[in-house]
């Protein structure tokens, strides 16, 4: 009897990612089979009312128009209100003490000239973003054609003027 042993085997059930693939295959079959059929078709659309080539009769009236919003008054810029510092980014001596002269003679408030150590394209105006229209407005005083947004360590309350060369 020692050597009568039996092999007992049960029912092996598949896998959850089995079924789960079975059933997701299933469910795309019938989804293809549900969905299949005849193309949408387009339908014709037609407008209420068709367009007229004739000219408007003068007594048509015509629908009220809305009052235009008044334009918002450029800000008003001061010179002598905004403080200048002009810089020299070339060999040319006393080049930034002439260009603060010449915009403190135009009405500017020119706070200080030194050089400017550094890499500039080309003579700049730079500002921070209050000071724009100033910027614009001193460029234009001086002929500069450069202005651009303020960098780095330059201050934010004040224009900075960087030259590379003489001003036209």
């Amino acid at each position: 009897m020692a050597g009568n042993r039996t092999n007992r085997r049960g029912t092996v059930f598949p896998s959850p990612v089995v079924m789960l693939s079975i059933i997701a295959v299933a469910m795309a079959a019938i989804t293809f089979v549900a969905t299949r059929g005849g193309e949408p078709t387009e339908r014709d659309v037609t407008p209420v009312a068709q367009p007229s080539t004739a000219p408007p009769s003068p007594t048509a009236t015509a629908a009220p128009q809305a009052p235009k919003p008044k334009p918002k008054p450029k800000p008003q810029v001061r010179r002598a209100k905004v403080y200048v510092e002009v810089y020299n980014n070339s060999n040319i001596r006393g080049l930034a003490g002439r260009v603060a002269g010449r915009a403190a003679d135009v009405g500017w408030q020119v706070v200080g000239s030194d050089n400017w150590y550094g890499t500039v394209p080309t003579t700049t105006v730079y500002h921070p973003p209050r000071l724009t229209a100033a910027a614009k407005m001193l460029a234009r005083d001086l002929g500069i054609q450069r202005v651009h947004p303020a960098e780095g360590a330059m201050k934010l309350d004040r224009l900075t003027i960087v030259l590379t060369g003489e001003l036209g």
